[in-house]
């Protein structure tokens, strides 16, 4: 009797069995024909575009690359949204995530091409460099047997063949001393410091430089200011002067350490990402520090998180210039090729309510080139009043009136410093004379000064010293002397010459530690500060 019955069902079974397959094939074959995209109106609307790219790609008068056509037009069409949303190429992700996470795979040096030869300027402490011998001076002739002493030589094709996995090796051929050496280099994990300067300017003044935020950069900026406090730091200087921005919980991280609890930080709020309010914790280690912002037109993104969320709570004073306006937030998605989608999913507002994004209602192109018409109009030379519009005023806790619609609006404004300026100058700085001529000028001077401080207080770049100097750059750069230019400009050229010999022996923060000694904005905030 079960037998009968079973011999009943099979020609139904069969035939369900038959009309589930044949849906699926047809649905498989829709896959298919689809590169894997349904077949429903979004689907053939993608599929269009495949459709035209590929058409191109066999019919076009000329050869195209319809891998770079196809990515450019996402890009364009990102672009269409708002000017910071963007496709990023697999390719080129690997550099930006090295940017964002704050360290890479390789040697630790810094180095420049000079005279078509790298030579090490400095060797980071700790680095696998510095435990394989390398120092301060080296030239390096062969990377894995490779000459690279040539004409064709560049940063990025160096940085290609000595960065990579850690604990991966390198050997490279130096030349010290009119000696050739080989030296077997372990790669190790070398961290990008976003924090360039941290030092004390005078007593009771420090001073800190972020130069971008990375995942690490609140960490970096907690322990530089513990060690300025413990020199006795009592005011600060944090310049954020073209500082691009970068990841916005280390902004927000770095606020804190300024605010007592419960004070609001930022607000972020979007269609599909909902609403969201940092706000402060207790126990900031910058609660009772004295500080002073510098921003310009360059200071973007979580830059301006930090300068609007201090101003707002009437924490600290803001010089500068008006920073750029991009008050937009990014989510980065990867996607299945290993290329990125930095998607704008956000807005952020600062504490007193200002969304500080500029408008971009028009072309990528205009949107951009607002930074050259503040040049052409004359905002960075003089307070532009017309951008203080009645209806985005907002008031703070204590009553200051600031300002949305653009940018974060600085409580004194600093006009941008352009005594010295000529065209000789300008030549000489795009050329490499400053950074050679400093490179060979302190080959026998190493260890000549214990700190940038010393050597800022003791060494003066003499007439002698400029003469040699003039001579270098029209040896060997071909810039060719212009008298009555070089007199406008004798002493900014005398300043940025001792400034990137400080550079040469202590990296950025020599640099800075000199430069701020004649910077505009520095010693307007030293005198802000010292009420």
């Amino acid at each position: 009797m079960q037998n009968k019955k079973f011999n009943y069902l099979i020609p139904i079974l069969f035939a369900l069995f038959l009309s589930i397959g044949l849906l699926l094939g047809n649905y498989f074959t829709k896959r298919m024909m689809y590169g894997g995209i349904e077949e429903t109106a979004g689907g053939q609307k993608y599929q269009k575009l495949q459709d035209i790219i590929e058409i191109l790609d066999n019919k076009y008068v000329d050869t195209l690359n319809g891998e770079k056509l196809f990515e450019e037009t996402i890009g364009d069409m990102l672009h269409k949204l708002d000017p910071h949303s963007n496709y990023i190429p697999a390719r080129e992700l690997k550099s930006m995530t090295e940017s964002i996470e704050g360290k890479f795979g390789g040697i630790g040096v810094r180095f420049f091409v000079i005279r078509d030869t790298i030579c090490v300027t400095n060797v980071i402490p700790n680095s696998p460099s510095e435990r394989a011998g390398l120092k301060a001076g080296d030239k390096i002739v062969k990377i894995d047997g490779k000459v690279v002493a040539s004409k064709k030589i560049n940063n990025e094709k160096i940085m290609s063949m000595l960065k990579g996995q850690e604990n991966t090796s390198v050997k490279v051929q130096l030349y010290r001393n009119g000696k050739y050496l080989i030296k077997q280099i372990i790669r190790g994990s070398i961290p990008i410091s976003s924090i360039v300067c941290a030092n004390m300017i005078n007593p009771k003044t420090g001073y800190i430089k972020i130069e971008q935020f990375s995942v690490g950069t609140a960490e970096e900026f907690s322990l530089a200011s513990a060690l300025l406090k413990a020199k006795g730091m009592k005011k600060m200087i944090l310049d954020l002067r073209n500082n691009g921005g970068g990841v916005l919980r280390s902004a927000t991280d770095i606020v804190d350490e300024f605010l007592v609890g419960n004070l609001p930080i930022v607000k972020t709020k979007g269609e599909h990402s909902g609403s969201f309010t940092y706000k402060s914790s207790e126990g900031g280690i910058l609660e009772s520090t004295k500080i002073a912002v510098l921003i310009n037109e360059n200071s973007a993104s979580a830059s301006e998180i930090v300068a609007g969320a201090l101003q707002d709570n009437d924490r600290g004073t803001i010089i500068g210039r008006r920073s750029f306006g991009k008050g937009l937030v990014q989510e980065d998605l990867r996607l299945r090729d290993g290329s990125d989608l930095r998607l704008t999913i956000a807005r952020y507002y600062t504490p007193t309510g200002r969304c500080i994004q500029k408008p971009y209602t028009n072309s990528m192109e205009e949107y951009y080139q607002d930074q050259m018409d503040r040049y052409d109009n004359g905002e960075l030379y003089k307070l532009d009043t017309s951008l203080f519009v009645d209806s985005l005023k907002y008031k703070t806790p204590k009553g200051k009136i600031v300002y949305g619609g653009g940018g974060i609006m600085p409580d004194i404004f600093v006009p941008f410093d352009s005594s010295g300026m000529s065209f000789y100058y300008t030549e000489l700085r795009y050329s490499p004379s400053f950074q050679s001529f400093a490179f060979d000028f302190v080959s026998d001077k190493r260890t000549k000064w214990n700190s940038p401080e010393e050597f800022n207080k003791s060494f003066i770049v003499s007439d002698d010293i400029l003469s040699k100097f003039v001579k270098y750059a029209e040896k060997n750069d071909k810039v060719t002397l212009n008298k009555m230019e070089f007199q406008k400009s004798k002493k900014l050229i005398s300043k940025t010459l001792k400034g990137e010999i400080a550079r040469q022996l202590w990296v950025e923060q020599g640099y800075f530690v000199v430069m701020n000694s004649f910077d505009p904005e520095v010693q307007k905030a030293i005198k802000v500060l010292g009420k």
